[in-house]
């Protein structure tokens, strides 16, 4: 094991846990269906942030920022107009985003960064972790306009290169044909290092599962020969596929994707929803990466993502434009005003509400800036609307039960979010569920009762989800207890996976505390 801490707290809020010594005090005798059971009604959060995975904001590192830059660029002391005292935007942010290169991870032939604690980016990620955020990665390939972003040690093995057109003649970026097998061998013995580390849900939310072309974003690719692309396209998603089975992945939903276009854009390739598929199949998720940027996002963007709407999240990325980098106030909508970049900001929320996705971003620097400084009821509005935000509004408990007796406990959960919890996604596999349990007298765990015919992924807003649970409440010693109800991970002991958007009786362990129960 690397000598990295990778702690991380699943339920440390940026706001207190409400401590829940006594129980919920919504009790509605006059809604029962049921003989002998009592109705809790539970008023749901509508406000604070919930860190739960795939869902909510994710907060872009800059590749050359060290553990430092929470004070350096101002990100612990943002001033947000008409508060009192600067905000921490990791407050608000549940992810944290790596676009780095393969050069920076890997700067030689078995040498890899994760392995010196004293090393730049894993003081970086450290402190990602210290803030129980978790972390997502891009690892770029290609080094146009950026820099060597692949190990020299890769062409020095004899793998192909074609050079960055716009770097000097002193000094050539080299960048690997990804049809080249030298490449594909080292860049499979890298991937496959790297999945030892970072195939951990605990502290990994998602991972761009292609790296190539032009930013990694799969588009303007160079091949040695073109005839390779679908083939590329299949090793490089089958091998993230492989290496990050417990990780989603995410494929860009580009309409010129794996293409060698130059510009970057045009019509839609008559491969790409083949490609798509082909990736979606193998479990990929989806991200687009032009979100508020009208030329580039359009009508068949807008009808891939309504055609993938929770069946796959859908993860945003807005357009870079207050580094001067687009002209915003030319975008096709007419809607965005020169030195207004909260027009861009609103245009980027409308599209994400129109897409459902699962997750925005504040990306870096200026753009981070914008978010706080001039929309930052942008921001809560995504917290309190956006993803998913999970809660039962409803629940029927009996108070007193013989042990080992039948009995029906009926409960009924929302989503306050346009987005969805994907529990259907091949790396996650229905492993959250609802639970109930029997706290004893100092809220420990004494029984847990799991729910198999829950299914998170079709909670969704607008649409309360009803369920009766038929259990015996065998192995229980008799005694006084109190019910609690959680979102259990199966995969874990069914310990807590997952924070319910819940206002009161919420316990540190997660579980949300409802009302007595005998057992004789």
């Amino acid at each position: 094991s690397s000598p990295l801490i990778w702690a991380v707290s699943m339920f440390s809020l940026s706001s207190p846990i409400i401590a829940a010594n006594s129980v919920n005090n919504n009790i509605r005798n006059e809604e029962n269906t049921l003989q002998g059971n009592i109705v809790v009604t539970i008023n749901p959060d509508k406000e604070n942030v919930i860190r739960n995975p795939l869902t909510g904001w994710t907060l872009y590192l800059g590749r050359n920022w060290d553990e430092n830059f929470w004070t350096k660029e101002g990100y612990d002391h943002m001033v947000v107009p008409g508060m009192s005292k600067p905000v921490k935007v990791s407050d608000y942010a549940n992810t944290c985003y790596i676009r780095t290169s393969w050069s920076s991870l890997n700067p030689s032939e078995g040498v890899y960064i994760w392995d010196d604690p004293n090393a730049r980016l894993t003081k970086l990620i450290q402190s990602v972790l210290n803030r129980n955020m978790r972390l997502a990665f891009r690892i770029v390939v290609d080094g146009r306009d950026q820099g060597q972003n692949t190990p020299l040690y890769v062409f020095e093995a004899g793998a192909k290169w074609y050079s960055d057109p716009n770097s000097g003649k002193e000094t050539v970026r080299k960048s690997p044909y990804p049809d080249d097998p030298v490449f594909q061998e080292k860049y499979t013995t890298f991937i496959e290092a790297f999945a030892k580390q970072f195939n951990n849900p605990d502290i990994v939310d998602f991972i761009d599962g292609y790296g190539l072309g032009k930013w990694g974003e799969a588009h303007s690719m160079v091949y040695e020969n073109y005839s390779n692309k679908a083939k590329v396209f299949d090793w490089v998603t089958s091998l993230y596929a492989r290496c990050f089975d417990r990780i989603p992945l995410l494929i860009n939903y580009h309409r010129l994707v794996a293409a060698n276009n130059v510009t970057g854009w045009g019509e839609v390739a008559p491969d790409t929803d083949y490609l798509l598929q082909s990736a979606i199949d193998k479990g990929y998720s989806l991200r687009h990466d032009a979100f508020g940027m009208n030329g580039y996002y359009q009508d068949w963007e807008k009808e891939y993502a309504a055609r993938w709407n929770y069946k796959r999240p859908i993860i945003m990325e807005g357009g870079w434009i207050t580094g001067g980098t687009h002209r915003y106030w030319i975008d096709p909508s007419g809607e965005y005003r020169q030195g207004h970049p909260e027009d861009v900001r609103q245009g980027e929320f409308n599209a994400s509400a129109e897409a459902h996705v699962n997750m925005m971003d504040f990306r870096i620097g200026d753009e981070t800036n914008s978010w706080f400084t001039k929309s930052f009821s942008l921001v809560k509005r995504f917290i309190a609307e956006g993803g998913y935000r999970l809660y039962p509004d409803r629940i029927s408990l009996p108070v007193k039960v013989n042990t080992g007796q039948e009995i029906v406990i009926e409960h009924r959960w929302n989503n306050l979010g346009w987005g969805y919890c994907p529990t259907n996604i091949p790396q996650w596999n229905q492993k959250y569920k609802v639970a109930f349990a029997l706290l004893d007298s100092k809220n420990s765990v004494m029984r847990i009762y799991v729910d198999k015919q829950t299914d998170l992924s079709r909670w969704l807003k607008g649409t309360p989800t009803s369920y009766k649970f038929n259990l015996k409440l065998e192995g229980a010693p008799t005694g006084n207890y109190s019910w609690a109800v959680g979102l259990v991970d199966v995969t874990k002991k069914n310990n807590i996976g997952l924070q319910m958007a819940v206002s009161e009786g919420l316990l540190e362990s997660g579980w949300v505390k409802l009302l007595p129960v005998t057992i004789r």
